[in-house]
Parts: C-alpha cells; sequence; structure tokens
C-alpha cells in the first residue's frame, strides 16, 4: 500500500525533479519507495515532510547528497534526530531571484516610483528587481515545454536575442527564455522601474548578513544549478549593500500594514511568488479579499491552481505536468512562467491595463 508521503516524494521526482535535478529525482523516488524514511517522515507534521526540505535539511548538516542512494539512505537514517530538528525549525525559503525576470514587464508598465511589497520574502532577494541585468531570448516553438525549460544552466536558453539591459556593475545577470508578445518598453533599455522603498513579510524572515541564514539559502539550490547557486550569492551581495525592512509575521495580519507605510506619492506593488500554495483555501480567499481593497496594484506568480479567480481566466491551460506558475496582474493572468524565473510565455490577449 502505498503512503501519502511516497506519493508525495513520487510526485515531486516526476513534476519538479524532472528534467531539472537528476539528483533530486533518483532520491526522491527513492524515498518514495523505501518504508523507513516514509516512516520517520510520517513522524513529522504533513507541512515539514517536503521533500525540498528534507534534502536542504541533509545538506545543510553537511550529509551526502550526490553520492547517491545508499550514502543519502544510510546518513540520513543514522542522524535522523538532526535531520528532523533542522525540518521542523527550518522552511523552504527558497529565495530565487531569478523570478524578477518574469515581474519585470510588469513592474516596468507601473506608474512610478515603486513600493515594493514582498509576502514570503526569505531575505528578500526579490526585492532589488532594479539592481540586477537581464538578457531575454525567443525559444523555439511556443515555450511551453516542462518547467518552462531545463535549468541545467544558463548556456542551455539557446535563441534569439530579445533583449539585454539593466544595471551594468550588476553581479546579477538573470537569463529567461521568451515566447508570445512580451511587452518590454523602450524604457526599459534606458532605465529599470524606480523602487523609492522595499519591504517584505515572512514567518521567519532571513537576514543576508547572517552567515548562517545565507548557508541555509544555498541549501536549498539544487546541486547540479551551480548558475542558481551563483545568482543566489550575487544577490546577497546586493542585499546587504541596502537590507530591506523585513517584518516577522502572518501575510494576512501584516500585508495591510505595510501597504499604509509606503511612501506618499509611490505606487505600492504587493508581490508573491510561490508562497500562497502554503495557505489553506480559506487563507488564500482571505488574503485575496484583502488585497481587492487595499490601494495599488497586487502581482501573484503561483502555480496555476492556487488562485481560482486567476485560474478561470486564464486564455489556455497549462501543459499537464508542466509545473509553470500563473503570472497574474490583480487577478488578471499575462504568462506562464517557470518556477524560477527561467522562462515567460506571454499570453496574445490585451494588456492588463487595456480594457
Amino acid at each position: 500500500m502505498r503512503s501519502d508521503t511516497g506519493e508525495l516524494y513520487r510526485a515531486f521526482a516526476e513534476r519538479e525533479a524532472h528534467g531539472n535535478s537528476p539528483i533530486y529525482q533518483e532520491l526522491a523516488e527513492r524515498v518514495a519507495e523505501d518504508r523507513q524514511l516514509c516512516a520517520l517522515l510520517d513522524g513529522l507534521p504533513i507541512a515539514k515532510r517536503q521533500p525540498n526540505l528534507l534534502f536542504g535539511a541533509v545538506r545543510h548538516l553537511g550529509g551526502p547528497v550526490t553520492e547517491g542512494w545508499p550514502a543519502f539512505h544510510g546518513w540520513t537514517a543514522e542522524h535522523w534526530a538532526g535531520v528532523s530538528a533542522t525540518m521542523l525549525e527550518r522552511r523552504t525559503q527558497t529565495n530565487e531571484a531569478g523570478r524578477c525576470a518574469t515581474l519585470l514587464p510588469l513592474l516596468a508598465a507601473l506608474p512610478q516610483p515603486l513600493a515594493l511589497i514582498e509576502v514570503g520574502a526569505s531575505a528578500g532577494l526579490c526585492l532589488y528587481p532594479d539592481r540586477y541585468r537581464y538578457r531575454y531570448r525567443y525559444v523555439a516553438g511556443d515555450g511551453r515545454r516542462s518547467g518552462g525549460g531545463s535549468e541545467s544552466g544558463s548556456g542551455s536558453r539557446a535563441g534569439t536575442p530579445v533583449a539585454e539591459f539593466g544595471a551594468e556593475a550588476s553581479p546579477v545577470t538573470l537569463d529567461c527564455a521568451v515566447s508570445g508578445p512580451v511587452p518590454f518598453p523602450g524604457s526599459l533599455r534606458e532605465r529599470l522601474p524606480e523602487v523609492v522603498w522595499r519591504a517584505g513579510i515572512d514567518l521567519n524572515p532571513l537576514d543576508v548578513r547572517a552567515e548562517e541564514d545565507v548557508r541555509w539559502l544555498e541549501s536549498l539550490v539544487w546541486p547540479e544549478q551551480t548558475h542558481r547557486l551563483d545568482r543566489l550569492r550575487g544577490a546577497a551581495r546586493v542585499a546587504r549593500a541596502e537590507p530591506p525592512l523585513l517584518v516577522r509575521g502572518d501575510l494576512n495580519a501584516t500585508v495591510g500594514e505595510l501597504v499604509v507605510r509606503a511612501p506618499a506619492g509611490s505606487t505600492p506593488v504587493v508581490f508573491h511568488s510561490a508562497v500562497l500554495a502554503y495557505l489553506s483555501p480559506e487563507e488564500r480567499e482571505e488574503f485575496a479579499a484583502t488585497m481587492r481593497e487595499l490601494p495599488g496594484h497586487w502581482i501573484s506568480n503561483e502555480a496555476v491552481s492556487v488562485l481560482p479567480t486567476v485560474a478561470r481566466r486564464l486564455p489556455r491551460p497549462a501543459p499537464v505536468g508542466s509545473g509553470l506558475f500563473a503570472l497574474a496582474l490583480d487577478e488578471r493572468p499575462v504568462a506562464f512562467t517557470g518556477p524560477h524565473g527561467q522562462s515567460l510565455d506571454w499570453f496574445g490577449e490585451a494588456w492588463p491595463g487595456e480594457a
């Protein structure tokens, strides 16, 4: 009889790790069939059994994740007390600055300057879209491959150059494969969106000035994706130069307080990526209802089923098993995106500000 935990790891192997991390795909497939590790995981709260959390905890503690299944299994079982304690203490706070590449066209179209407020901010690395450099390329076909394309490295994103712009001296260059009529305003070549205030909310904010917090973020990067590790370290350097305001709290209880603190004359923009899936349906609806009443704009970048109001308005379904996100402005979907910002498949409908 298959356990629910086994199914969780099997789904992770098929939908997320496949094509992106052969190492994690194999480990997840083997965990799914291993009664001992499934039983150990079943001793944790449901929200703490996630594959990314297990693999990140083992890496954080110096355990083997790249040496094959026998080494991983033996070490994890032997050190379960420390692994489980880390999983209970920590959260999957993947702080992927690459997502800024999919947010940028929306941010550039809003009235400037901007006051950015991220919910589920982790260390706040997505609060610096104006401090990164961007490289967009068209992909062959319609760009609707699983996950928006492989993340084995930036060199895999071949295609016709669309645009390259941003901070010349930035330690971070974000590559993004694009398809569809992505709106790149001409002004982007001269100036990125103007951000005058950066704030974030998280249940457990991370500090880029704290070595242990940065080590945890590095542990969450999948082992083959060295380009993401380099990107994380570069983004952390950017954030250390001007740390954002990060507030510890529940997003539903705190988001309104931050919006009203936005500087006068700025456009408040609340945004989030891969966050609302961790809330119950009732909590998601509460958040959506709150956002409809707040001034400014709301950018969501979540799995397609997370926000029903967005899902109902999609012009076409996402490919089955693709793992793509739906990017939306004020609940109006504009694109499918790769979960780490590696792809942007823009819909052909009118710009959200029109009609």
